[in-house]
């Protein structure tokens, strides 16, 4: 059985792959999770300490990053753990460097030794696969796209950790010979994701009759990619990808924020007919996010030329799934907007 140990499983992106590994048979996932504040137990299956091993841990903990992999012995490692929202790196930005820079450098020295200790095969198949994002690349004028060769020019706090993050596991390779990759994915979205991103804020205040807050004209670009397409081509990459190299990871799908917002609410209303208010009537604009980059858009077409991976669900149609989704699992809402899988999670910990 292949053992894969996923950083950040916990999370939204990290959570979607750890229930496809889990679906098949042949894989046990060590889940490796800080569970901080987007860390929600709520969001994975339960783990049964077999095929499913669950690990209270933070990645900038060498001494527990060691452990564990010396415990556990996996194959694979994909590291989803990083801080990732951008408003909240322009708030604090000191926990992005930590989380994003330093427990990367502490994963990929971890790793470092004890990929030293495996038998030569293993050496040969182990991988060490980094997720990343379209955001250190920069802002796109109004045409061109992030190739693998784009140079880097992150303008947030969070695309600059991750950007040195990219480097680091980059060097840890091309000087140590660790076999990593990396995939630099836009967008995502769907079910399970924390409420303060884009599309599950607007789809929440859509239901609830809230204000729908729209930062300057509502004309940035973002590619938009399904979760689930988006871990199809983490395990492509994983299985197929040649080590050292760069793979982005795009849906094909520009749109802008005022578009994704008048698409959630239009589909509200079609879900919800009797709501007692017009959704689009609720979108409100707000000062501009500093620093906001205008577009983001990825060329996907190195992945689908060498590995075959292209997306495969329509946006119109996986929107509604995912608007349906948040209609259809208000418990998991409920307590992820009370609080109450926080204050679990901390009495969890804490015994």
């Amino acid at each position: 059985m292949k053992t894969i140990l996923v950083t950040g499983g916990a999370g939204f992106i990290g959570g979607c792959y750890v229930r496809r590994l889990l679906a098949n048979e042949g894989t046990r996932v060590i889940n490796y999770d800080a569970l901080t504040y987007a860390g929600n137990l709520d969001s994975i299956p339960l783990a049964d300490g077999k095929r499913h091993v669950f690990v209270h841990g933070n990645i900038c903990d060498s001494a527990t990053v060691a452990r564990t992999l010396t415990q556990y012995q996996p194959d694979q490692i994909v590291h989803f753990a990083a801080e990732s929202h951008v408003d909240r790196s322009i708030d604090g930005p000191a926990s992005f460097v930590q989380t994003n820079v330093v427990g990367t450098s502490c994963l990929l020295d971890a790793a470092l030794k004890y990929w030293k200790t495996l038998t030569s095969e293993r050496r040969h198949a182990f991988r060490f696969l980094h997720v990343s994002t379209d955001e250190v690349y920069g802002s796109l004028g109004e045409t061109g796209l992030f190739t693998e060769t784009t140079p880097y020019a992150p303008n947030s706090p969070y695309s600059a950790s991750k950007a040195a993050s990219d480097h680091m596991v980059r060097a840890w390779h091309h000087t140590f010979g660790l076999p990593t990759l990396i995939t630099n994915c836009s967008n995502n979205y769907g079910p399970y994701q924390f409420p303060e991103k884009l599309i599950p804020l607007m789809t929440l205040n859509a239901i609830e009759g809230k204000p729908l807050p729209i930062y300057g004209d509502g004309l940035n670009v973002r590619d938009w990619l399904y979760v689930e397409d988006h871990c199809v081509a983490i395990d492509t990459v994983l299985e197929r990808g040649q080590v050292g190299e760069t793979y982005n990871v795009g849906g094909n799908c520009e749109r802008t924020n005022l578009d994704i917002v008048r698409v959630i609410c239009g589909t509200v209303q079609k879900l919800l007919p009797d709501l007692d208010h017009r959704c689009e009537d609720l979108i409100t604009y707000v000062q501009d996010r500093p620093g906001h980059d205008r577009r983001y858009a990825i060329d996907a077409s190195k992945i689908e030329r060498e590995l075959g991976w292209k997306p495969h669900r329509v946006f119109e149609e996986a929107i509604r799934e995912t608007v349906q989704w948040y209609l259809d699992n208000q418990a998991w809402v409920e307590r992820i907007t009370s609080g109450k899988y926080q204050r679990e999670r901390l009495g969890t910990i804490e015994a």
